[in-house]
């Protein structure tokens, strides 16, 4: 390796040794030159319809790659994106922010130059970025760039979040150091101390002590990077265990003491009331906002529970700071004995409840929810992805069994409608790569399947064309209830406000550059839809797919929106 490297070279350098082997983001004339640089570097550069969507995309890359990046022109393409960021930073996923900014003479003499509010104020659009990203640094010195854009992507891989790295279009070919290069980007190891070992041994002699133990896996379990590690201690210990909606799919669902998603007060009575009567409960990669826990109904008892986040450990309301998690978990199945702990046989009470089951005798009537989803729950096959949408999509899954290393994506915070179209572009490009490389379960195919509802379809739908143009392993099941049903029944139900243009959703895929022979149905009955199921079309073969299935405006999953439906409705719940 050269003594020297250009700038552009050594940051695309570092994306690709952290595993990143594509870049989303949208040309625009201060990130041009910079964009040159990037196929050169062994990256693929998607092209998105818009920053925005781009942002998405590299959110739902990160989560299944583990970091993903894009790039932005100043101003107008970084602020297109920022919600995209915030909603990166809210659940946290690691997304490399790279904006190409205009030259340093022209900051340095406050020029009047577009995508500027024209006052030669070069600085506000970083500090918006402050606020979404845990990081910021603007290269505008070659002689310490390298080591800013290293703490950048430290910081980025340690805490899971976004980080924003500012590229002067004058700074995109200087010559810096490329000594640096030579390793690669470590995190900090954690070394053993009385004070954490301390820590451990409470948490294992709490483990003994229990006698209704369960496991509670959130979604941060992936960002404190102890999927692994919490995946052994259920296997091992055989406890009854749960996941969140974010931590959906974290957990092999085939073992026969995990039991899907915990939904509190939502739940069959037999199961809220183990859990809520456990007398201990190892509560992992805690996220417990209010949409993430149903009402905060699933968050475990503060008096019972043992919560291990990214660097914190709470044991019965106390704190015990600056041990990372995945350190934490290592040494709990280090130190555990488990003729201590309490044994685990499998009772059918925690099982699900059987579903509603599709006969011949239906085939003439409507597509209800009750019955879609576990009809459509046979599309799902090993190493898939799914993605379910904010809105009935996004809990109608939830009802899923999961077959093995089952990935999914479901409203958990930041909740922007239309993010899960952007996510699924980014997930299947990262699936394909993982596939690629052989390091995807030993698995040769998947698909990622999106359900979404018409009113989110709407506002991301450009990005089937990426999709499309990308060849992706993509199938998109449109939910038509006529409109925003999720708006309806929070309030409005009646409103006009809560409708969304017919649209003719079948033709999109035409107009987004599919072949004419691409796969594209439309069903209104549970006859259309069984037949169109057992004919495998929406599985089968490479690229993109899509249904539209017909469904009331005013029918929705049972749970919170079920509950939300019945006081729009003035039904006593």
């Amino acid at each position: 390796m050269p003594d020297t490297i250009k700038l552009a070279e050594y940051l695309f350098t570092r994306l690709k040794q952290l595993g990143i082997g594509a870049v989303h983001g949208v040309p625009g004339d201060f990130n041009l030159t910079l964009l040159d640089y990037v196929e050169p570097a062994g990256l693929q550069w998607v092209g998105n319809a818009n920053e925005l969507n781009a942002g998405y995309a590299a959110d739902g890359y990160a989560r299944i790659k583990g970091v993903g990046a894009l790039i932005t022109t100043f101003g107008v393409g970084e602020l297109s994106a920022i919600n995209a960021i915030a909603g990166a930073y809210a659940e946290r996923a690691a997304v490399v922010h790279i904006v190409g900014t205009p030259d340093r003479p022209t900051q340095d003499e406050r020029r009047l130059v577009h995508h500027t509010f024209n006052d030669g104020e070069f600085g506000r659009f970083a500090k918006m970025a402050a606020h979404v990203t845990v990081t910021q640094v603007d290269l505008r010195d070659p002689r310490t760039s390298p080591e800013d854009i290293d703490y950048a992507l430290t910081q980025c891989l340690l805490q899971s979040r976004p980080v924003y790295i500012q590229v002067p279009v004058d700074m995109v070919s200087a010559p810096v150091s490329a000594e640096r290069l030579q390793s690669e980007i470590r995190l900090p190891s954690t070394e053993l101390t009385p004070y954490s070992e301390g820590v451990i041994d409470k948490i294992v002699e709490k483990i003994y002590a229990a006698k209704q133990p369960t496991i509670l896996v959130d979604g941060e379990t992936r960002s404190c990077g102890i999927v692994d590690l919490v995946q052994r201690l259920v296997e091992v210990t055989g406890w009854p265990s749960w996941t969140t909606g974010f931590g959906w799919g974290l957990l092999d669902e085939t073992l026969p003491n995990v039991h899907g998603v915990y939904r509190g007060r939502f739940d069959v009575p037999t199961v809220n009331t183990f859990v809520q009567g456990s007398d201990l409960v190892l509560y992992f990669g805690p996220h417990p906002s209010t949409t993430n826990s149903y009402v905060s109904t699933s968050v475990p008892k503060a008096e019972t529970s043992i919560c291990i986040g990214h660097t914190e450990i709470i044991i019965g309301g106390q704190v015990f700071r600056d041990i990372p998690a995945p350190h934490a978990v290592s040494q709990i199945l280090k130190k555990l004995d488990l003729s201590k702990a309490t044994p685990y046989t499998t009772s059918p009470d925690l099982s699900r409840p059987s579903a509603a089951t599709y006969s011949a005798a239906l085939e003439s009537q409507p597509i209800t929810q009750a019955l879609f989803w576990p009809m459509a729950s046979k599309l799902v096959k090993d190493g898939d992805i799914i993605l379910g949408e904010t809105g009935s999509a996004g809990h109608g899954i939830r009802d899923f069994s999961l077959p093995k290393h089952v990935r999914t994506f479901v409203p958990v915070t930041w909740l922007s409608i239309g993010y899960m179209l952007g996510a699924a572009q980014g997930a299947a490009l990262a699936q394909r790569e993982l596939i690629a490389s052989s390091q995807y379960h030993e698995l040769k195919s998947a698909r990622t399947i999106l359900f979404i509802g018409d009113g989110s379809f709407q506002m991301t739908v450009q990005e089937l064309g990426t999709i499309i143009r990308h060849n992706l392993n993509v199938t998109v099941v449109l939910i038509n209830n006529d409109g925003y049903t999720i708006e309806r029944v929070i309030h409005g139900l009646k409103q006009g406000y809560n409708d969304v243009a017919p649209w003719n959703y079948t033709q999109a895929p035409s107009l987004f550059g599919a072949n004419e022979d691409t796969t594209v149905a439309r069903v209104r009955t549970l006859g259309e839809l069984q037949q169109l199921l057992e004919s495998g079309v929406l599985t089968e073969g490479e690229g993109f797919k899509m249904a539209e299935v017909i469904m009331d405006r005013e029918d929705v999953p049972t749970g919170p929106l079920e509950w939300l439906l019945q006081k729009q409705l003035g039904i006593p719940n």
